[in-house]
């Protein structure tokens, strides 16, 4: 951005006056040097001139931290580790913007500084608790947002506001310098106003850093994901629009369109989401809440949002022991949520059931929030990753969104599909893996939906593409195997191979070598050549355990076996 056009953006902003979407503002020579700075970075500078939000419960130096509470606020000397990244790519920061106090909220009202107006229509909620993020966005008052969301708060005012919201994989960006609401389960989120944006965004934001004890390094990511993606839904009786017959309209369609894009659509039960949902709030993850505060709520408790603190104090209930409880139950969920991704690359959800006037809010405000979490208290508690993006209009003319949900550390996966539904070109790579990387091709029980699928999902491994070997293998079935698996034996040419079914999987150095470590004789671990001539590590046997048994190579996978059995 020009130096004049940021002085004509600033002057846009002054004109609006007293503005509850910002909490503070930088003064217009702030800026406008700011500007001139990145305007002199030495190349690559790829944010140069970008103007961008920070919600108030993440740091700017010289600027105020309130996290929507006067009586709490602090000037940091330094800005948070994800802001000063952004900053040395360019990018200029205008401010810091609203939210529902101390990240409590997913409706944006629960702040004295006001409610940040939803551009569309004012008598409705702005979405939380990054309200001002989104706000400012969506009025097209800077270029991108930061928000912050432990339990839905970089999507829900995406979908409020029809923006694209990106809640990355936990520790992806790195959380030093943002007040904490639950800690580890924080993310530092972005909203923009297309996919391509985000992923721009995310290209600089995203990197390891070791002062965080919550950061991770960037997990291996496919480079080419599977088409056509199988495409999880809820099923029909576990869909939940509050009474939305538009909402539930919008949602069907959204689920046509991808099966016009050529997707296959798995119904799935949603059950097992649902049940960590509630884990959030009804559980003992509010003692985190009450941790990051704990100092402050009980030298001045009177200093909270009536509804904040009457939600944080809950947690003076809690006890260790239902802590260690439901640390239990959230670990059987996710195992069986590991059985749900073995049957689909995506799951799409609408981001919320439906949207409520702010009036309506305030005269139910407990209930009416949770409500607005039905499809996204679950994602960080389960280490998932979410991208939010519009998805058409309500029939009282309000923007509607739905959400795609994946493992950890599939974030490109989800722009890249996000683009697909939205008509974009599909971005650029923007993860550069830290760690090194192996694929390996299955052939057997180890294939996508059968028995020991999961011992590979547990691992982080993702499914790079379905392909065949070359035609010089021979597939057989073990004998007395439990569960059935077969033996792949390479032959010579002219011994009568076959081209065999196989998955490729791609995971790090050190999950192959735990995943090896487990495999049982005669199996071992070998170079399978695939019949486009490249070579990846699979599963061989040895020829002596197969010599009495029964060679399937016909059917040209285990698969095709599977389905001749009764």
């Amino acid at each position: 951005m020009s130096r004049i056009s940021l002085d004509l953006l600033l002057d846009r902003l002054d004109a609006r006056g007293p503005d509850p979407t910002w909490i503070s503002r930088l003064c217009r020579e702030h800026v406008l040097a700011l500007g001139d700075a990145a305007a002199r970075l030495p190349d690559p500078a790829p944010l140069r001139g970008l103007t961008f939000a920070i919600k108030d419960n993440i740091d700017l130096a010289g600027i105020p931290t309130t996290a929507a509470c006067p009586e709490f606020a602090y000037t940091p000397a330094r800005s948070a580790a994800v802001v000063e990244r952004l900053m040395t790519a360019g990018a200029i920061p205008l401010g810091k913007t609203n939210l529902d106090q101390f990240a409590t909220g997913l409706v944006g009202v629960r702040s004295p500084y006001g409610v940040p107006k939803n551009p569309f229509d004012p008598a409705y909620l702005p979405g939380g608790s990054s309200s001002g993020s989104a706000v400012a966005v969506a009025a097209k008052l800077c270029d991108f947002a930061l928000g912050t969301d432990t339990a839905g708060s970089g999507r829900v005012p995406a979908a409020f506001n029809n923006l694209v919201g990106l809640k990355p994989t936990r520790g992806l960006l790195s959380t030093r310098g943002a007040v904490p609401a639950c800690r580890s389960l924080d993310c530092v989120s972005i909203f923009t106003r297309t996919v391509a944006d985000a992923a721009r965004v995310l290209a600089v934001a995203a990197a390891f850093d070791p002062d965080d004890p919550f950061s991770r390094a960037a997990a291996p990511s496919p480079a080419h994901e599977p088409w056509p993606p199988r495409v999880g839904v809820p099923r029909a009786d576990q869909r939940e629009f509050f009474g939305n017959e538009s909402a539930s309209a919008l949602f069907a369609t959204a689920i046509e369109r991808w099966r016009a894009l050529g997707a296959v659509i798995v119904e799935i039960d949603y059950a097992p989401f649902r049940e960590a949902a509630r884990l959030l709030y009804d559980g003992p993850w509010v003692a985190e809440r009450y941790a990051a505060i704990r100092a402050f709520i009980e030298a001045k408790p009177d200093s909270l949002h009536p509804v904040t603190r009457r939600i944080i104090e809950t947690a003076r209930s809690l006890t260790a022991v239902g802590a260690f409880e439901a640390t239990y139950r959230l670990a059987a969920l996710r195992r069986r949520c590991e059985a749900v991704w073995a049957d689909i690359d995506v799951l799409l959800t609408p981001t919320a059931g439906t949207i409520y006037t702010v009036a309506e809010v305030e005269a139910d405000p407990i209930r009416l929030n949770s409500n607005l979490g039905y499809y996204t208290n679950h994602m960080n508690l389960l280490d998932l990753c979410g991208l939010a993006v519009p998805a058409g209009f309500l029939s009282n003319g309000l923007p509607w969104g739905v959400t795609l949900s994946a493992p950890a550390f599939c974030d490109e996966r989800l722009l890249g599909l996000g683009a697909k539904f939205l008509g974009e070109e599909k971005p650029a790579r923007v993860l550069a893996s830290t760690t090194p990387v192996v694929q390996v091709a299955v052939c057997g029980a180890h294939l996508s939906g059968l028995p020991l699928n999961g011992q590979l999902t547990a691992l982080g491994a993702t499914l790079v593409r379905r392909a065949r070997t070359a035609s010089t293998y021979r597939l057989y079935v073990l004998p007395d195997a439990s569960p059935p698996k077969p033996g792949l034996v390479r032959v010579s040419a002219g011994e009568g191979g076959g081209a065999i079914e196989v998955e490729v999987w791609e995971l790090s150095e050190t999950a192959f070598g735990r995943f090896v470590a487990a495999i049982p004789g005669p199996l071992g671990i070998g170079t399978i050549a695939l019949d486009d001539g490249s070579r990846v590590q699979g599963f061989l046997c040895e020829a002596a355990a197969v010599r009495d048994a029964r060679d399937i190579t016909a059917l040209g996978g285990w698969r095709a076996f599977l389905a001749t059995r009764p």
